[in-house]
Order: structure tokens, then C-alpha cells, then sequence
């Protein structure tokens, strides 16, 4: 954390304008949990999230946001424009800057909109999930019980979705105008076999794919954990076929549960070890999370199928037990039995530099709030930028959550206001680093 970083961050903090964006945070929390329960009510299951993100569109719409549209890959996206006023708490710009401007608060001067200008400017993303884990048929009707919100992906992630949503409220509601655009992204397929199609899109494919300078993730609950590295994954789905028959005339033909049953324990002869939680040493992990197959109790099965979830903190070790997965199956399937094992997912890794200047400025927020930085690694939304060397950071969106990924998923979004103070000071100073960068 730099001297400069955290004299820019008690600026930007003193501004009114800033000052209102905190005190309609404050005020509107009712709001948020409204859009929070409203949120859960729309089922957003891998590859279902249309009728979350058209509610994310409308939303934008009245909000009087830019630019507001979903796009091919099913993301809900809109801008803020940026204005000439955040030099307002940064008088050491010299006069006659492109960005230069004559504002007295930041947010006060009316935001930039030539296309010409919003064409080319860099960009900066903060995006929430849309999806949850849970299948299509999985009700995620909120039930409340004091401060607590329950249902399915109620921290994961309406929490970051609401929060996501404030902070465009608040942003408007303020006039807070910032130094380049701020891209909203309530986005698909972060989840599963969504294998993060919506940021491969944004980052690939999209007309703000070499616009985007940094990016800024809202996942789930807590105010001091930020995912600064990217745990790479691989995830497999394993068929192994066969004849199929009459569990008595044709007894003895090759079962393919039994061969896959063989396979799998015979994954354990690989060892994954040193399973360094404390992040010195690389680490690997192999999960088997579903296993189906066969059609009756009296019928020997045509198939049997596995899905397999291989992570690590460790490119080449992640290859290396690839490898040996595809060894240990080959070997273990013999003919006339026939296997395949298809990748479903493949997240890349990647690591925030220690030294990066989002992180200095997420650092001296947290210092200017009182709020501690546990930088930590996961396998999230910013897997993508960080592969490509785009400076980002998952974070929390504040209050505390718990059951994550089970039916007994729950929120409370009490005291989440510090959290929300945190993300929109480091949007703000990310941004003036993006509108300074040559």
C-alpha cells in the first residue's frame, strides 16, 4: 500500500458526493433486501438464467442506466458513463487533460456520452452471477426468520446480485460520474458446467472485450476476504459403455457400473498430496461428484457415467494429474467395454500481483474503513482476467452468509454497509487509475 493510494482514498472519501452515495447505501437497505427476496424468486439454474437477467434489464432501465441490453452469451449488462468531474478530489492533474474539467464535487459535472469517447475509453467491470447450482425443478422461494434470508443462493449469489444493484443505485442517485465507464454485468454460467461462459464472452468476444481494464467480481457474503488467485480446474465426465443385457440370459457380459466402480477407487493409487492448506506448496484436489447409470435392477447397463471435478493451485501439476486420471481409466476399462472422458470444463488459473495497483488500492480502502485485506484463492468469475493478466479480484458483498451450495443456504445482510463503502471507493480509485494509465 502506497502513500499516494491512500491520500487519493481519504479524497475521494471526503467528497459529498461520495458522502450521498453512502448515505443512500445507508438509508435504502430495506430496498436492497426487497430486490434481494425478488431476486430469489426467479429461479436461475445452470443454463436458465434468462428470466433473472431480463429482471436485471428492467431494473437497469429504470435505473437510468446506459447502454442497457443482454447480450449473446445471456449476460444483463449497462454503463455509467464516466464524466470530466472526478478531478475535483485530484487537483494534482495539470490543466487542459482530456479529462480535465471545472467541476467543485465529483459527480456534480454531467457524465461524458459522445459515442465517439464511450467507443474507445477503457472500461471497468463489476459483475455479480446470475446462476445458482441448483437444478430447474429446485425451489429458491426466500423464507425470512429475523435478519435472515433462506433459499437456495441466497448468499450465492443474491448477496452479490442486491449488492451489484445498490451500488448502481447509488452510484446514480449520488451523480457520482467516474473517471472512465463503469460496466455493470449480471452474468451467466459461472456455476458448474456454466464453466464462466459469460466471462469468456465479456473478455473474448464482446465490443468490450479489450476495453475492460479491470474487473471487480461480487461473490457471495464478508467484508475482508478478496480471491487475488485463480485456482485452475478441469472437469470431466467419464462414460464407459457397454452391451447391455438381461441380468440372467446375458450374464457375464462386461458391466459398465462395475468397471467404472473399478476405475474410480482406483483413482486413489494417485496421489495428490501435499494438500498444503496454507498455500506454500501447489495443491491438488479431485472431487467425484455424480455417478449414474443403467435402466432396471434385472438389466445389465449399456453405459455408466461419472463427473469428475480436478483442481489446482498449479498448472503443470493440474496437467500432470490429468494425465495420470486418463492413464489410471485406460487401464482400468477392458474391452469390449469402451471409454470416453470429455472435458466439460476447464478454468484457467492465474495470480493478482502482489504489487498491482488495484490490490494497493483495495488496501488502502481497507485501511481508511478499518476493514482487514485476507487476500485468498478460489476458483471464481475472475479465474478469466486474471488468466489473461487483467488485473481483478473477487470480493464479498458484505453481511454474512452460510450453507452455501446446500437447500440450507442462508443471508444476513446486517452490517453489510462497510462492505458496500469498500467496493464503491475501490470502483471509484480503480477507475482513476484507468482513466491515468498511458
Amino acid at each position: 500500500m502506497s502513500a499516494s493510494a491512500q491520500l487519493r482514498i481519504a479524497r475521494l472519501a471526503a467528497t459529498p458526493a461520495v458522502h450521498r452515495a453512502f448515505h443512500w447505501l445507508h438509508l435504502q437497505q430495506p430496498r436492497l433486501r426487497q430486490w434481494h427476496l425478488e431476486i430469489l424468486r426467479i429461479p436461475a439454474p445452470p443454463f436458465g438464467e434468462r428470466a433473472r437477467a431480463e429482471w436485471f434489464l428492467n431494473r437497469f432501465h429504470k435505473l437510468g442506466l446506459a447502454n442497457p441490453h443482454i447480450d449473446e452469451a445471456g449476460n444483463a449488462l449497462a454503463e455509467l458513463p464516466c464524466g470530466a468531474s472526478f478531478l475535483a478530489c485530484h487537483p494534482e492533474r495539470s490543466e487542459g487533460s482530456p479529462h480535465s474539467g471545472s467541476a467543485t464535487e465529483l459527480g456534480a459535472v454531467s457524465p461524458d456520452t459522445s459515442s465517439a469517447r464511450l467507443a474507445t475509453n477503457p472500461v471497468i467491470l463489476l459483475s455479480a452471477h446470475l446462476d445458482t447450482v441448483f437444478p430447474c425443478a429446485t425451489s429458491t422461494q426466500p423464507t425470512e426468520i429475523d435478519t435472515r434470508i433462506l433459499a437456495p443462493g441466497a448468499c450465492d449469489n443474491a448477496a452479490g446480485l442486491s449488492a451489484l444493484l445498490g451500488l448502481a443505485a447509488a452510484f446514480r442517485h449520488a451523480g457520482l460520474a467516474p473517471a472512465v465507464p463503469i460496466l455493470f454485468a449480471a452474468n451467466v454460467g459461472e456455476e458448474g458446467e456454466g464453466d464462466l461462459r459469460g466471462m469468456r464472452h465479456l473478455f473474448t468476444r464482446s465490443p468490450f472485450a479489450s476495453r475492460i481494464a479491470a474487473a471487480i467480481a461480487l461473490e457471495g457474503g464478508g467484508s475482508s476476504a478478496v480471491v487475488t488467485r485463480a485456482i485452475a480446474s478441469r472437469r470431466f465426465r467419464v462414460t464407459i459403455t457397454g452391451p447391455g443385457g438381461h441380468s440372467w440370459a446375458d450374464a457375464g457380459t462386461p458391466n459398465p457400473i462395475l468397471i467404472l466402480a473399478r476405475a474410480l477407487l482406483a483413482l486413489e493409487s494417485i496421489d495428490l498430496t501435499p494438500a498444503d492448506l496454507a498455500g506454500t506448496q501447489p495443491r491438488t484436489t479431485l472431487n467425484i461428484g455424480h455417478i449414474s447409470g443403467g435402466t432396471s435392477i434385472n438389466s445389465i447397463p449399456s453405459s455408466a457415467t461419472a463427473l469428475l471435478d480436478l483442481r489446482s493451485t498449479d498448472s503443470a501439476q493440474l496437467q500432470e494429474f490429468e494425465s495420470a486420471l486418463r492413464r489410471t481409466f485406460a487401464e482400468s476399462v477392458p474391452t469390449p467395454a469402451a471409454l470416453s472422458v470429455e472435458i466439460i470444463g476447464d478454468r484457467p488459473g492465474g495470480t493478482l500481483p502482489g504489487d498491482s495497483p488495484l490490490l494497493s488500492t483495495l488496501r488502502a480502502v481497507d485501511r481508511h474503513l478499518n476493514l482487514r485485506t485476507e487476500p485468498s484463492l478460489g476458483s471464481t468469475d475472475a479465474n478469466i482476467p486474471l488468466s489473461l493478466g487483467i488485473p481483478a479480484i473477487a470480493i464479498g458483498a458484505g453481511g454474512l452468509g452460510g450453507g452455501t451450495h446446500t437447500l440450507q443456504e442462508w443471508y444476513d445482510p446486517t452490517g453489510r454497509n462497510a462492505a458496500l463503502r469498500r467496493i464503491l471507493l475501490t470502483l471509484l480509485d480503480t477507475a482513476h487509475l484507468a482513466a491515468e494509465a498511458p
